[in-house]
């Protein structure tokens, strides 16, 4: 029960059924057919064992209408003692023809005692485990419904209008009545439901309501051109656009103003920027870092993985070092001296920017005037880690400075996302952030054209390939896994017998017998860092044409030179993944083709995630698509916690309860705070720390 997170009654009265059994009614043998799911009570006639590849249990049974043999594979003592000759049984499964007529295979049954009456409820089916039977979690929730407080937090007249009350909401779905619709309650369109997945709705965007509340309440360091420091912020961040060499577009400039009107406010910035693939959020960032620097601040930017955090700090090195901004490199691979002088640089303040993986959270790493915190790929870290930076950025930086009288400051917090936020996200998990969008590709970005064929068509792809490297263009080559036998992530309709995969170590062998073993480097996230830098400042120098790589490549490698992107088996790549990987061609002056090779057989989730490749280049569509086929959960990274936040509202479908939630928590909040807070309390118990990460 515990594992299953059932620890109190209100757990219990909220762990709904997964589907209904029909037990209110008795069919006569006679009048059912093949592959009817039905109910019938007979006495056993016969009972015999038939020796086949392994004993099987077959039992007589007639009800007078007609004869039903039921068929056990698996034979327990139990049965035996059950099925006696002139025993009475209540049975219940799908019927099949059989040779001597209608056969059960392995239904449900239980002996019945005199005229013992038939359910006036249909009988729920619960999640449960093996080790959990149905009967128990049933009488368990039967027990727990008559003692939990279900009394009604909300104002009649903010419950949208034809829903039902809580308790009464619960019971139905718990104990529906013989009458109601089986299929209707499963498919969670009764009223019922609705009830639920409201209250669902509502106690989220209160949380985000008043996590957002909560922050506007913290104090921030001001960051603006002429403060105290008097360094100037308005002339470093003038002086970095002169020496960038290109124009900032329309969008840019307007996500730049936003973020330097937050910067410039007393209170904790919370601000995602998201954008497509290319559309340059990397200088965004370091603008918002100029600010921040100028006016006297340390900023720190954080990555999920060293190959896109490096890729930053090479971009940023390249723009601010020559503007006289000192820049430390903190990563899990730097130890020993070298991390602790970086280090030592941090704490000190001699760093005014630092650059990084997770490493810049861990407990020994200390800043002396911390100001702004971006953090990209923010969806990639699990939540604990989102967490474990929110607490790193209210304790920091020591030293913090203050406002006023000594009040303490939290830093300014910058997310970024390639991952554009689809609008139901944007209003639900997402709805304490302001939001950047640019929705503006720089000028000059090349087409890039999307084929997709099957694996057998390989030879003809190294074809191309070998044509592009002729031509003086490079190429990456992605697979989802490093050796044959291991195990990748991959969506659920998209998980072959490892064997049947083609591993990145047997492709880099391969090409590199075709192509040339000098023309091929092989990089994946087991290397180790000083390796994987060495091939990565190879494929960028040009040296190395064929990058052969696990999706450590998926964000932050930028060679303008790559023309060509081969993903093999990429129907277990997710669709953002596909998209993301797609993006790193393109990005110089000629065009590129991202080649799709899969395996067979294709599942429909699959081949549509292949299609919707073919048909749209826009991250915003291709994210709505990715939402609607693998949901919110591993959309924004709350599988990683194994704690989903919205249990019965689908995002897709309950747009408009979603919308009236929204518009109920604002009254709630204005009117009526101390229902507004027992609703968090009851859905959000133990989970609220999770809305905030």
């Amino acid at each position: 029960m515990r594992r299953l997170g059932l620890e109190t009654d209100t757990d219990l009265a909220l762990h709904l059924p997964l589907r209904y059994e029909d037990e209110t009614r008795i069919t006569p043998i006679g009048q059912a057919g093949p592959c009817d799911v039905v109910q019938v009570e007979a006495t056993v006639r016969d009972v015999r064992t038939e020796q086949r590849t392994r004993p099987q249990l077959v039992v007589r049974v007639s009800d007078g209408s007609a004869d039903l043999v039921l068929r056990f594979l698996h034979v327990h003592p139990s049965h035996r003692k059950t099925f006696t000759p002139g025993n009475r049984v209540r049975l219940r499964g799908e019927l099949r023809g059989g040779f001597f007529g209608l056969e059960m295979v392995h239904p449900a049954y239980r002996v019945v005692r005199g005229d013992e009456p038939l359910p006036t409820t249909l009988t729920p089916v619960y999640p449960a485990s093996a080790q959990l039977p149905q009967a128990y979690l049933r009488r368990a929730i039967t027990s727990a419904l008559q003692r939990v407080r279900l009394d009604e937090v909300l104002p009649a007249h903010l419950v949208p209008a034809g829903l039902p009350s809580l308790r009464e909401a619960l019971l139905r779905l718990h104990q529906p009545p013989r009458e109601a619709q089986a299929p209707l309650l499963a498919d969670a369109a009764d009223p019922a439901w609705q009830r639920l997945k409201f209250e669902e709705l509502l106690a989220q965007q209160l949380a985000q309501r008043l996590a957002r509340d909560e922050r506007s309440r913290l104090r921030a360091p001001v960051l603006v051109a002429g403060d105290a420091a008097g360094t100037g912020a308005a002339n470093l961040r003038q002086r970095l656009i002169g020496a960038l060499g290109f124009e900032l577009t329309a969008a840019q400039h307007r996500v730049v103003r936003e973020i330097e009107a937050d910067l410039a406010a007393p209170r904790p910035m919370h601000r995602l920027l998201q954008g497509d693939v290319g559309c340059g959020k990397t200088v965004v960032a370091a603008l918002a870092a100029a600010t921040t620097i100028a006016a006297g601040w340390q900023c720190v930017l954080m990555a999920p993985t060293e190959i896109l955090a490096e890729q930053h700090l090479r971009k940023l090195v390249q723009w601010l070092q020559p503007l006289g901004v000192q820049v430390a490199w903190l990563s899990g691979s730097r130890r020993g001296k070298l991390r602790e002088r970086e280090r030592e640089r941090v704490q000190s303040g001699e760093a005014q920017l630092v650059v990084g993986t997770q490493a810049v959270i861990e407990d020994d790493v200390r800043f002396a005037r911390l100001g702004l915190a971006v953090v990209d790929e923010q969806h990639r870290f699990g939540v604990a880690q989102r967490l474990a930076l929110r607490r790193k950025l209210a304790q920091a930086p020591g030293p913090h400075g203050s406002h006023g009288g000594g009040e303490p400051l939290e830093p300014h917090l910058l997310t970024m996302s390639a991952t554009p936020i689809p609008r139901t996200l944007a209003m639900s998990y997402f709805a304490d952030l302001d939001v950047s969008t640019i929705d503006e590709l720089p000028p000059g970005r090349a087409p890039v054209q999307t084929r997709v064929f099957s694996l057998a068509r390989r030879n003809d792809v190294i074809a191309r390939l070998r044509h592009e490297m002729a031509l003086g263009r490079q190429a990456y080559w992605v697979c989802p896994l490093i050796e044959e036998g291991d195990d990748a992530a991959a969506p659920a309709d998209a998980r072959p017998n490892a064997l049947t995969l083609r591993a990145a170590a047997d492709a880099h062998r391969d090409l590199a017998q075709a192509l040339g073993s000098d023309a091929v480097g092989l990089v994946h996230g087991r290397l180790k860092a000083k390796d994987k830098a060495a091939v990565m400042a190879a494929f960028t120098a040009g040296t190395v044409a064929v990058l052969v790589a696990t999706t450590v490549i998926e964000v932050g490698v930028d060679v303008p030179n790559a023309s060509l992107m081969v993903i093999e088996q990429a129907e277990r790549f997710g669709l953002a993944q596909l998209h993301q990987l797609r993006g790193r061609i393109g990005r110089g002056t000629t065009g590129g083709v991202c080649v799709l090779l899969y395996g067979t057989p294709l599942g429909a989730a699959a081949r549509a995630r292949l299609k919707a490749m073919t048909q749209t280049h826009d991250g915003f569509e291709i994210a709505r698509l990715d939402l609607q086929i693998r949901g919110p959960g591993e959309f924004i990274g709350t599988r990683q916690s194994g704690d989903m936040l919205l249990r019965f509202a689908d995002l897709q479908d309950d747009s408009l309860l979603l919308q009236q939630a929204r518009d109920t928590a604002t009254v709630l909040l204005a009117q009526h705070r101390d229902a507004a807070l027992a609703q968090v309390r009851r859905w959000l118990r133990g989970r609220i720390d999770f809305t905030k990460a």
